[in-house]
């Protein structure tokens, strides 16, 4: 007998149906998996049998074939168990086929018959919606992710038999409540709060204009400075995630494995910080079946690269279309996968090898020509492309030792929110998010200058040598420093304060 089962494979962050055909028939007994399974995959069978002899449940004896369509797609993970177990009992007689009609199952087996957790739930889920099926069958432990898709029935299974009997109408398992209130998920904590930073407060106005903006970052300064601390404090001042940004990064976090179980929708937003000796495939993605990088992981939150020039210098350049088109395109022989990466980057690095160069108490230790080779590690084309660069100095013993705590991130945080309202407001049925997102056509619109403005800038352009690039970042920035101000029109202030966060060397 043949049975059908629809399941799913997961491409990029996208899930594609995948029809799980079982069929017995006389011959010695075996079982086969077809459909360009991976090594995980053709170990299921060992799974399902053991898993059904240990449900109570007959495995047949006779030669079984398992098709995964199409067969062009590569199946991988432990997510077919359990439709091949449901297929197996259907193609045996021991569940009814009308059970399954428009229903998506996934779920790995234990080999008691208890189901477990498998990855990238949320885009299963999504892709059986909009494939129009009515019911997903998931482990009891991912029904929390599953219910965010709404008009699903979701069905949590925690073990085989129990699957089994509500196949054949003996027991029917309810569908998990799909209720899901995103505002009652408790508030993060972060990691330092901006009241605690002494001093620095040229550069607290920086980060703040950046998180307002979603503008990029770099600050240079000796060690002990507080860049560290300064980025870290960053995310505690940016504003709430929207539901459908919540849903992206929750996404993305699911397919690579990341989402904590008792976390179904992340509200945060994500802060990663790799080390220096990452390779480009794992800042960017790739592979050969390509997965998301850390600038994917940091979509819609911050991506800290501490000690910039200490990256590999190729692995720094492939950033580079990412911050500009938001977005990661990997070409492979069997494909191209796109994924997000609208992030904003900060980073921070010394002014030389020794740290201490231009500090005014420690003398630096480096000659002129270690200190060029040191700075010309990042190209101009990526510092073209950060809107902000900020010395940090050494913070004065007696800030250091003020027990007068700053302002804190609560109150920053309020300003940065009613700045993004404005920015939300501005780009109404658009797909822009914020003032960073602009392309030309945008800054031509939203940015006009007057007279005097535009004066100020071509002033600018001739001293510091700027790009068409960094020129139209200036009014980006300059429209955010506005909004923060609360004023409709970019004044020559505004201007001023932007042009100020620009390198003094030409890019």
């Amino acid at each position: 007998m043949l049975a059908k089962v629809t399941s799913c494979a997961l491409v990029g962050l996208d899930g594609v149906p995948v029809e799980v055909e079982v069929d017995t028939s006389r011959g010695m007994p075996s079982l086969t998996i077809v459909g360009l399974p991976d090594a995980a995959v053709k170990e299921s069978g060992e799974r399902v049998r053991a898993a059904l002899k240990n449900a109570s449940l007959v495995y047949p004896g006779k030669r079984i074939t398992v098709n995964l369509a199409p067969a062009d797609i590569r199946k991988a993970g432990p997510a077919y168990d359990l439709p091949i177990a449901v297929g197996i009992l259907i193609a045996s007689e021991q569940a009814w086929p009308q059970a399954v009609e428009d229903a998506l199952i996934v779920g790995e087996l234990s080999l008691d018959g208890s189901v477990r957790h498998v990855d990238g739930i949320l885009p299963i889920a999504a892709m059986a919606r909009q494939e129009g099926l009515e019911t997903i069958f998931v482990p009891a432990c991912d029904a929390p992710e599953a219910a965010l898709i709404e008009g699903l029935d979701v069905i949590p299974v925690e073990h085989l038999g129990h699957l089994a009997a509500h196949l054949q109408g003996l027991r029917s398992i309810p569908p998990h409540d799909g209720s899901l209130d995103p505002d009652a998920f408790p508030p993060p904590e972060y990691a330092a709060d901006f009241s605690e930073i002494k001093g620095q407060e040229h550069v607290k106005r920086a980060m703040e204009i950046a998180a307002a903006g979603a503008h990029n970052v770099l600050m240079t300064g000796p060690p002990g400075a507080g860049k560290t601390l300064l980025a870290r404090s960053l995310p505690s001042i940016l504003p709430k995630m929207t539901v459908d940004e919540a849903l992206e990064v929750t996404k993305i976090y699911s397919i690579v494995g990341l989402l904590p179980p008792e976390t179904p929708l992340i509200r945060h937003r994500p802060f990663r910080a790799p080390h220096h000796t990452i390779s480009h495939a794992g800042l960017v993605g790739g592979g050969h079946w390509p997965r998301p990088g850390e600038i994917s992981l940091a979509h819609r939150g911050v991506l800290f690269l501490d000690e910039l020039p200490e990256f590999n210098r190729r692995t720094l350049e492939v950033m580079r279309q990412p911050l500009e088109d938001h977005q990661v395109m990997i070409a492979r022989a069997t494909g191209t996968l796109t994924f997000p990466a609208n992030f904003t980057l900060v980073a921070a690095m010394n002014p030389c090898p020794c740290g201490y160069y231009g500090d005014p108490v420690r003398e630096c230790s480096c000659s002129l020509s270690t200190i060029s080779r040191y700075q010309k590690r990042i190209s101009g084309p990526l510092l073209d492309r950060i809107d902000i660069h900020i010395e940090v100095p050494r913070v004065d013993y007696e800030k250091l030792t003020d027990e007068r705590l700053g302002e804190p991130s609560t109150t920053i945080r309020a300003r940065v929110e009613r700045a993004r309202e404005i920015q939300r407001q501005r780009f109404t049925d658009t797909p822009l998010s914020c003032n960073s997102d602009m392309g030309p056509a945008e800054v031509r619109k939203i940015c006009q200058l007057d007279e005097t403005g535009r004066s100020l800038v071509k002033a600018a352009m001739q001293q510091l040598q700027m790009s068409a690039r960094a020129f139209h970042r200036i009014l980006k920035l300059a429209r955010t420093i506005a909004d923060l101000s609360g004023s409709e029109m970019i004044e020559t202030a505004h201007l001023a304060e932007a042009i100020q966060y620009r390198p003094r060397r030409a890019n």
